[in-house]
């Protein structure tokens, strides 16, 4: 496991230095708003301290802005975490979740939050991978559950792990645009439905514009898959070069405030019949 971290960490080193797709995402009409993640853990009865522990040696190890969030971590259960992993738990990847991630949610006894960096476009994968990288550690610890807070996503300790091997994997190969999905997939979240559009949400968290898709364009499963294509694309070849060959229309008019977790300063991007 050593060699794995030391795998990914010599790859991520040289992640800002890299011409990637989302480096070159068109500027923001709010580009002081800089994205962060906020993780929750959930440990069993009066764990705090221990996951506090782990947590804190993986960020002196790996995640070097993180932090442990001492104001709101809590060593006894939190009543509400049941219905929040309820509306969070990741309903596009087969078998996201089990009923043995939900008993855990419900009797979690400790609740750990991690702050992560403010980040900017270029920084936001590095600091994503850290991330997930910090997730692995902490369910490795003794984490019972997890969520990304930042964009409302959670998904079962198993995914966690599918999620890890596959980031490794592509730190292996060397392969920035898979980097970049990984973690879109662990920490993103879509599809959500407003008015007229299905929308991601989250994908700020590896520096690009969210995807918003025409209700009446396929069913919610093929909106997600159409999500995942853009934004592959967009990590790939570019914002810019995205919107002119596929006709698609980038906007600022989030529903968000700039204040929002949720809020991406990098756009939208609207797909229309």
């Amino acid at each position: 496991m050593n060699r794995v971290r030391r795998t990914i960490l010599k790859t991520i080193g040289a992640w800002p230095m890299a011409a990637n797709g989302a480096g070159r995402a068109r500027a923001a009409l709010r580009p002081e708003v800089k994205p962060r993640h906020v993780l929750c853990f959930l440990g069993g009865a009066h764990e705090l301290a221990r996951l506090s522990e782990a947590a804190d040696a993986a960020i002196a190890e790996f995640a070097f802005e993180f932090s442990v969030d001492t104001n709101y971590s809590l060593d006894r259960p939190d009543p509400h975490m049941s219905r929040s992993f309820g509306v969070c738990w990741d309903r596009v990847a087969p078998h996201a979740w089990s009923q043995a991630d939900e008993d855990a949610v419900t009797h979690h006894g400790s609740v750990l939050y991690v702050l992560g960096p403010p980040m900017t476009v270029d920084s936001a994968v590095t600091a994503s991978t850290a991330a997930l990288m910090l997730v692995d550690r902490l369910i490795r610890a003794g984490a019972v559950a997890v969520k990304g807070e930042s964009a409302g996503v959670a998904h079962g300790l198993e995914r966690w792990r599918t999620l890890f091997s596959q980031l490794v994997d592509a730190a292996k190969a060397n392969d920035d645009v898979a980097r970049s999905r990984v973690c879109r997939l662990a920490f993103a979240r879509r599809p959500l439905e407003s008015e007229h559009y299905v929308e991601s949400v989250g994908y700020h968290l590896v520096g690009l514009p969210e995807v918003y898709v025409a209700k009446s364009l396929g069913t919610d499963f093929e909106k997600a898959m159409m999500m995942d294509v853009y934004a592959d694309d967009m990590a790939k070849r570019g914002v810019e070069a995205v919107l002119r060959d596929r006709k698609a229309r980038l906007s600022f008019d989030s529903r968000y405030k700039d204040d929002d977790f949720k809020f991406n300063p990098y756009g939208i991007v609207h797909l229309d019949p």
